[in-house]
């Protein structure tokens, strides 16, 4: 699905970035602090003004599912809306791919004007938004951080706390990255090593 080097790239980015701000390999990178690194400008749906009422409503249905974040691209900055209808952890992942998509410099597939002729980033192909997504998990929880939450012993819901994500996210990452193996083989050898 990704070209060869790609995982290995957006490991190293998340490493890279956490340099630039000053934060260790294995420290939180909180999404909002890596919008203002970017240059991007973050607002609420709630916020956008000429919004009906209605409109309103109607964007932040319960189920929340009809969209998550949308880009807008002005002249001197991009401007991310969030569907606040998400949880806390859900808005991380939601501005950190959005974010993904500015760092790695993706084209939208489809591009719609707004009325005051700003772009607005609709519509990624299915190849951009995975790698969207995997970037933004590697953001969120780099390997190192991965491996750090298991040599503390967090808990899921403690760790996925200190890194401003979901359970859902931070399981998904582990057992992607094929952490929880390397860790348990790590645990078994020393184990038998000491015997």
């Amino acid at each position: 699905m990704f070209v060869r080097g790609f995982k290995s790239w957006c490991e190293n980015v998340a490493v890279q970035q956490r340099r630039q701000l000053g934060l260790g390999a294995a420290d939180p990178l909180e999404a909002r602090v890596f919008a203002d690194h970017l240059g991007a400008e973050i607002r609420l749906v709630e916020d956008v003004p000429g919004l009906s009422p209605d409109c309103l409503k109607v964007l932040l249905q319960e189920d929340g599912e009809s969209w998550s974040a949308v880009t807008i691209s002005g002249e001197s900055k991009d401007i991310i809306i969030l569907n606040t209808s998400h949880a806390p952890g859900r808005l991380s992942s939601n501005l950190m791919h959005e974010l993904s998509h500015i760092l790695i410099g993706h084209e939208p597939a489809r591009i719609d004007l707004t009325e005051e002729g700003s772009l607005m980033l609709s519509t990624y192909d299915k190849k951009q938004e995975a790698e969207a997504d995997w970037l933004a998990g590697c953001l969120l929880l780099p390997r190192d951080a991965l491996f750090a939450i298991k040599r503390r012993g967090l808990d899921s819901g403690e760790a996925a706390r200190l890194y401003g994500t979901s359970v859902e996210m931070l399981t998904y990452r582990i057992n992607v990255t094929g952490i929880q193996y390397q860790f348990s083989r790590m645990r078994r050898f020393r184990a038998n090593s000491s015997t």
